[in-house]
């Protein structure tokens, strides 16, 4: 440093060159290079120390790191408290403005119901067939080239009768044939000697549904005006009396030239437990022929 007198307002100090500091961060550059180039070398020559001595570093820094990252995690935790707390609150607001609504529609409900009923009474109005039902475990499967059954552990002790729905949670599978004493046979809807009258649910157009032993029933006297489409939802039509209506049986699949196939709702391949539901229908054809054919036993 040197001092230097100036015209206007007397001494002043004026800083002299350094040229030593160029050579310091030269020097600092060259060490820090070569200890980098020292660690390389150590590295491959002395693995093992180096990584025994990386995992003392880390051991030495874990608790230091450890200190510095809990206030980051608490505040991140706080954060996380607020986000949860504000969209709790928006779900809170939600779920009000749902539960509001849905006690509007439960008293729309009650007093539907309550109309239901007095024009019921009004008109005399036949209530559907009471139900009840018997869950049964599938034991055997009577599939062949010429039948498509099912044998459950249910039988005329457990309340099980000719005729009876087996159903699953997706839909119909088939009926009971032959009900013994502690175990029954279903045929199934996919059966070559099955028949059901069923309907589209949405037009209401009947047909007759078919088994033909393959996994998807076909559809026999399909009116030709019929307005049907890929997807359209089969179920029982009720006549017969069979059947009640309105039983989920499958979707149709049109297979070209005017012939309609239907996958059934249930994965029929694939069933374990069933329920024999008995509708308590009372002078259908089925139960009528059965009559029939004790009659003429009685009198053979």
């Amino acid at each position: 440093m040197s001092v230097r007198r100036s015209p206007s307002s007397g001494w002043s100090f004026v800083a002299a060159s350094v040229p030593w500091r160029g050579f310091s961060q030269r020097f600092s550059f060259f060490v820090f290079s070569a200890l980098a180039l020292l660690l390389l070398v150590l590295s491959h020559v002395q693995p093992e120390m180096i990584s025994s001595f990386r995992a003392r570093t880390i051991d030495t820094l874990a608790p230091f790191l450890d200190a510095v990252a809990r206030p980051m995690s608490a505040v991140e935790d706080i954060g996380a408290s607020l986000r949860d707390t504000v969209s709790l609150r928006a779900d809170n607001t939600k779920l009000r403005a749902e539960n509001a609504h849905m006690v509007e529609w439960q008293n729309a409900v009650i007093s539907l119901e309550k109309e239901n009923r007095e024009l019921r009474d009004l008109l005399h109005f036949k209530a559907e067939p009471s139900q009840s039902y018997i869950s049964a475990r599938v034991i055997a499967d009577t599939g062949g080239a010429y039948a498509r059954g099912l044998i459950v552990t249910a039988g005329k002790a457990d309340g099980v009768r000719e005729g009876m729905a087996a159903m699953t949670g997706e839909g119909l599978i088939g009926r009971v044939v032959e009900a013994g004493n502690w175990s029954s046979r279903i045929m199934l809807i996919t059966d070559l000697n099955s028949r059901i009258p069923v309907a589209v649910a949405r037009t209401g157009d009947r047909a007759i549904l078919a088994g033909d032993n393959s996994p998807q029933p076909k559809l026999l006297f399909m009116p030709r005006d019929a307005a049907v489409f890929d997807g359209a939802r089969i179920v029982t039509s009720g006549h017969g009396g069979i059947f009640p209506p309105n039983l989920p049986v499958g979707v149709l699949q049109e297979a070209g030239h005017g012939d309609y196939h239907v996958i059934p709702a249930a994965d029929i391949g694939r069933v374990n437990d069933v329920r024999l539901v008995d509708f308590d229908l009372k002078g259908g054809i089925f139960n009528s022929i059965e009559s029939r054919m004790r009659a003429e036993s009685k009198k053979k």
